[in-house]
């Protein structure tokens, strides 16, 4: 028999954050998220629950682990769009339906005590953390931004009674000989035009200083209407920030400002980590660390963490500066490939912004939906 439990102690936590771990120990796409940054869910003082509250819950059987989900309350993004949903997150389960049914019935009964109409997911707190159910592209070994899961946990959770809301898809760009010429040509004709320049600073910490600010303001403004994103609180400013000092390098990152210095579109990619990751548990040991050096100064392929331009600019070739900066970045880096990470389906200008590129889409997200 199924038995369902609410996290309450130290042991309890543990067991959450482990059993994923066991359960794809011999997954080689699987890519764990750092463990110390999964256990901050379970401080009092998580840069979340000033917005959230959060449950956690353990599915067990004859005394041990075969499931875990997490239910979020997002108050900033129930008023900011006028809903009475819960999210669902880090959902894993063994391929049993009967696992499965037990974590989705506790988490609506959560959600209906809360006065919630609807659960939606796989969704983070915010969309800076990882969402969507990978739908397509098994084979292929997760970004370190991104979850892998099991092709089954998608069987799961439709015979919960869930359908799907949205869907993300994800590329490996690479330049096209075609366009960057072209590109080229364009971007400096904008460039000159509209009288735009790059921000410029000496190293990573310079650029925090001058640009953070302005860099926050894009993100609120060019993320506004995607789905799932809430305004950054000051929290997730000072979280992003450490992780732009940890392991963003000045190549991979630009802000593209007008005469005024007011900014029109910024970009920021990581060296992808994904492989020095794997096999570690989310542990930093020793060998762990060698590994992500290695990753971080010598990238063969990066991952496209956050790209914006500022609304009122949208519809004046912004964009083409963008890919231009791009191809250059990857040529003269001797970068392989681009992960895109998730781009929305619907999200047409950066399924356009794509065709620049060599471009294979290899992976499909998907995020649910159902009524309570």
């Amino acid at each position: 028999m199924i038995k369902i439990r609410e996290v309450s102690s130290k042991r309890d936590q543990r067991e959450f954050l482990n059993f994923p771990l066991r359960l794809y120990q011999d997954e080689p796409n699987f890519v764990p998220p750092l463990y110390g940054d999964e256990k901050k869910i379970f401080r009092p003082d998580y840069i979340y629950y000033d917005t959230s509250e959060a449950v956690y819950f353990l599915a067990e059987e004859d005394g041990k682990t075969v499931g875990r989900i997490s239910g979020i309350l997002q108050k900033a993004s129930n008023e900011k769009r006028g809903e009475k949903r819960i999210r669902f997150t880090r959902f894993d389960a063994i391929d049993r339906q009967d696992v499965a049914d037990a974590l989705f019935k506790a988490l609506e009964e959560w959600g209906r005590s809360k006065g919630m109409e609807e659960v939606c997911g796989p969704l983070g707190f915010s969309d800076l953390e990882r969402e969507g159910l990978l739908v397509e592209g098994f084979e292929y070994l997760a970004t370190f931004e991104e979850q892998y899961n099991f092709p089954y946990y998608g069987k799961l959770i439709e015979n919960c009674g869930y359908a799907k809301e949205v869907d993300w898809n994800e590329s490996r760009i690479q330049p096209d000989p075609e366009y960057i010429e072209q590109m080229d040509r364009l971007g400096k004709k904008m460039m000159d035009r509209y009288k735009l320049h790059f921000g410029e600073a000496k190293n990573i910490n310079e650029f925090i200083n001058k640009y953070a600010d302005k860099v926050f303001q894009l993100i609120d403004s060019s993320y506004a209407k995607l789905y799932g994103t809430v305004d950054l609180t000051e929290g997730m400013k000072n979280m992003l920030i450490d992780n732009f000092r940890m392991i963003i390098k000045m190549d991979f990152v630009g802000i593209l400002l007008d005469e005024d210095e007011n900014p029109v579109a910024f970009g920021l990619c990581f060296p992808s980590i994904a492989g020095a990751l794997v096999g570690s548990g989310g542990h930093l040991y020793p060998w762990t660390l060698v590994k992500l050096l290695k990753a971080i100064n010598h990238p063969k392929v990066i991952d496209l963490g956050l790209i914006g331009v500022d609304p009122s600019w949208a519809n004046r070739g912004v964009s083409v500066i963008i890919c231009a900066m791009m191809n250059h970045m990857l040529i003269d880096r001797g970068i392989e490939y681009a992960e895109t990470n998730l781009n929305l389906e619907d999200n047409f200008a950066i399924q356009n912004q794509w065709k620049r590129f060599k471009r294979q889409i290899h992976k499909r997200r998907r995020s649910y939906i159902k009524k309570i």
